[in-house]
């Protein structure tokens, strides 16, 4: 495969406007100035990093990928659960009342007419490849894909590498929710499937044509299973526990629940919190794990340098959706809490992006586009997002200005400094509120919905609410 200097790239970038095809449906053929993609999802990765600002977390390559993108510290899934996630930004199309609605969702069910991402551009002479989880279901949307590969080994989908744990797994289906194992890297699935991706890439060169390449990391998911070298990173009484373990002053029922993720593993009880240490050791078991998925994109990262691809692939790097670890008393996504609904999202391109962060509201749904400008293909009718491009020209340029997030009767606005949910009802009426000010209450603790001062701004929220959320939201 032909490489490209940086400035051919950005020539490239810059001319997409004028050059793109005005046939939605027109497959073009990709030329030598034709950019490959590395499409990276991670599993449950709030953006709890070095490149936005944590300082307990140990994420260099993460961190490294950063420096030379894009970070942008305002995007937003569209719905906090993975299936609908995935479903919702690989056709570009928003959750409805009745369309991806939780983690079994498909794409190709829920929303049958949209073209995805990757099916896009394998139509525009792309060789497109997923490796492990990319969408929930690995034979949705299957014709998307001229390769699609998922690592597999002993025992269930939770990975475990003790026998102990194993045969907890296989007995009563509840699993340990952590696994602290002295094994390398490549004993779990993610090990597993950086070296399929490393593979890939010393291959590229044969397939003739650029690539989508799409890798996705189940850490941190559940179980936190990671090996014991990202354990012994932390130090537990560094890590402590949440600062806000208790629901928001006046919030709804409607805006929490049971965690029922979490309660499906071996020793977390069936009902009521978890003890201070017992909280502690999840957050070590899941800050171990982003350290685990860390060191594997950093293998990936060091093998297009390797290769000599680097200077010819956009990166892309995103999260599903957050995760809450104890705050509101909450564990797991499900929500529409900041915790869950922010998550990172960081975009390379060579030779136009060089290590900046851009604090414009964005959400997942944009991502689609932004790929298809940068890469000079046509955009589909579909499509209910807008491109980030310009930003990556310019970090403080506003293309737009909110995002709208769903999880089940939750609807949530992001607008300037404010967070505003409804939950609705049967007749999309709705039957409670929530209102944050992330000025001065960053971490949600204060609903002031029912505040009078904010009686005006909910009015107005709740109507511009139901303008942004989609003309689709509702079935005709």
């Amino acid at each position: 495969m032909k490489k490209i200097s940086h400035r051919h790239l950005v020539f490239c970038i810059g001319a997409i406007a004028a050059s793109a095809c005005s046939d939605n449906n027109a497959n073009k053929k990709p030329n030598e100035s034709s950019p490959n993609i590395l499409f990276i999802a991670v599993d449950d990765l709030r953006p709890e990093l070095g490149c936005y600002g944590n300082r307990i977390i140990s994420s260099p390559n993460i961190d490294r990928l950063a420096s030379a993108g894009v970070v942008f510290q305002r995007a937003y899934c569209n719905i906090p659960v993975s299936g609908a996630s995935r479903a919702s930004l690989l056709t570009g199309t928003r959750p409805t009342s009745y369309r991806f609605i939780d983690f079994d969702t498909w794409a190709e069910k829920d929303n049958p007419g949209a073209l995805t991402l990757p099916k896009h551009f394998r139509n525009n002479g792309y060789y497109t490849v997923s490796l492990s989880k990319v969408f929930h279901h690995m034979y949705d949307s299957r014709d998307s894909w001229d390769q699609e590969w998922r690592p597999s080994g002993k025992g269930s989908w939770r990975n475990y590498t003790k026998e102990d744990n194993i045969r907890i797994d296989t007995l009563i289906k509840r699993g340990m929710p952590f696994e602290c194992s002295d094994v390398p890297d490549t004993a779990y699935f993610d090990g597993k499937t950086t070296q399929k991706a490393i593979e890939f890439l010393r291959d590229s060169g044969n397939k003739g044509k650029p690539f989508f390449l799409a890798v996705g990391f189940l850490k941190p998911h559940l179980p936190f299973n990671a090996p014991k070298k990202y354990w012994d990173i932390y130090d537990p009484s560094v890590i402590g526990t949440a600062n806000n373990p208790y629901p928001p002053k006046d919030a709804p029922s409607q805006a929490l629940h049971k965690w029922g993720e979490l309660r499906q593993y071996y020793s977390i009880p069936e009902t009521g919190s978890l003890s201070d240490s017992a909280a502690n050791k999840l957050r070590h078991g899941y800050y171990a794990c982003v350290s685990y998925a860390d060191a594997q994109i950093g293998l990936i990262l060091d093998e297009l340098e390797k290769n000599g691809l680097a200077e010819n692939t956009i990166v892309i790097l995103w999260g599903d959706h957050g995760w809450n670890l104890g705050e509101h008393g909450l564990w797991c996504k499900h929500c529409n809490f900041n915790t869950s609904l922010n998550a990172p999202l960081i975009i390379k391109v060579p030779g136009l992006t060089h290590g900046s962060k851009n604090n414009i509201i964005t959400e997942f749904i944009d991502i689609y586009p932004t790929l298809c400008e940068l890469t000079g293909i046509s955009l589909p009718s579909h499509l209910e997002g807008e491109s980030l491009a310009g930003r990556l020209k310019n970090p403080e340029k506003q293309e737009k200005d909110f995002a709208v997030s769903k999880f089940f009767a939750g609807v949530t606005l992001i607008q300037d400094d404010y967070f505003y949910t409804e939950f609705l009802n049967e007749k999309d009426s709705a039957v409670a509120n929530m209102l944050f000010d992330h000025n001065s209450d960053p971490d949600e603790n204060i609903n002031l919905s029912k505040n009078e001062d904010f009686k005006a701004m909910v009015t107005s929220f709740s109507s511009e609410l139901r303008q942004k959320r989609g003309n689709a939201f509702v079935k005709n």
